[in-house]
């Protein structure tokens, strides 16, 4: 059993650390800074989030700690069916993979958002 923490960004999540928020500039600086810490951001939601504010996916995407997760083939039949792309790329890079077997869990400043879904959330607001 591993004691890596995966956690996704979700385009909400990557807007708040643009603005300043200070549980997601916790994560980004541990996803750096410390081992068995890993940060993700969902190409499609990265996209979303740098509609809402300008300059948040050039941003993110050079910080060190983090990774971005492309849109695959795999990816993309997921997301065929969904209403929002970055919501269900979030929540596809979620699932558990050979790398994350338990998965991963989504940060958000809207938890609401993720109400029913099968995924564990992390809430940014608190």
């Amino acid at each position: 059993m591993s004691d890596a923490l995966h956690i996704v960004l979700d385009d909400t999540a990557m807007t708040a650390a643009g603005q300043g928020n200070v549980l997601a500039s916790r994560l980004i600086h541990r996803a750096h800074a410390e081992p068995g810490w890993y940060l993700y951001a969902p190409a499609c939601a990265l996209v979303e989030a740098d509609r809402a504010r300008p300059g948040t996916a050039e941003h993110l995407a050079a910080l060190p700690g983090i990774t971005v997760l492309d849109l695959d083939l795999p990816a993309a039949l997921a997301l065929a069916g969904r209403a929002t792309w970055a919501a269900a790329h979030s929540q596809y890079a979620a699932q558990p993979t050979p790398d994350r077997p338990a998965g991963a869990i989504v940060a958000t400043t809207s938890p609401k958002r993720w109400d029913g879904e099968p995924i564990r959330v992390l809430d940014l607001n608190a």
